[in-house]
């Protein structure tokens, strides 16, 4: 009984902790110069694999921008449309940050074309209003009005009369991750 109240315990720090918001910086460090290469994977409709000029393969987390998750309504068409845009090829990062997962967090480019920005015209992703402030004015302001816009002509995930953001679909998966761990914990304890 009590190493099974220990694991809970711990368990339950873990989630605590993990489930905190963290304080990742999108900050772009001055002198970060473009770095290119070719897509060569789609994990999700925000984050690519990239193979570099350098032969380097890097995740790439497209900057201020929130795809819908896998399991999300528009998850799988928010995929597709990424891979219709940079998968096979060519792309210019522009670096802003690293994230907590190790990602490589840019703006990129295919063709001169901005891919997050893009997806935000096609109503399949938002703006990541978390930090978006980071950008550059222009770029808060074509983001945000992508968004807008898609949004009056209900494309895309605007389609759905409640669309949720995929921020507060993790939160909400995490939480009942945890209540059900609870519920399971608590039938167990009662044999």
């Amino acid at each position: 009984m009590f190493a099974r109240l220990l694991s809970l315990l711990v368990l339950f720090t873990a989630f605590a902790v993990y489930g905190q918001p963290q304080t990742t910086s999108y900050a772009r460090g001055f002198g970060q110069e473009s770095v290119y290469g070719r897509v060569i994977g789609i994990t999700d409709g925000d984050t690519i694999r990239v193979l570099t000029t350098a032969n380097q393969q890097i995740r790439v987390r497209i900057a201020f921008c929130d795809a819908p998750e896998k399991g999300q309504a528009f998850g799988q068409r928010a995929k597709q449309a990424m891979s219709e845009l940079v998968f096979g090829k060519d792309v210019e990062l522009r670096p802003h940050t690293i994230d907590r997962y190790g990602r490589l967090v840019a703006r990129v480019f295919v063709k001169g074309q901005d891919a997050g920005l893009e997806l935000l015209k096609q109503g399949l992703c938002w703006v990541y209003d978390r930090y978006l402030p980071e950008a550059s004015p222009d770029i808060q302001t074509s983001y945000t009005n992508a968004q807008s816009a898609a949004q009056s002509d209900r494309l895309g995930l605007w389609r759905d009369p409640d669309p949720v953001p995929p921020w507060k679909w993790r939160k909400e998966k995490r939480v009942s991750l945890i209540q059900g761990f609870s519920q399971r914990s608590n039938r167990a304890s009662r044999r």
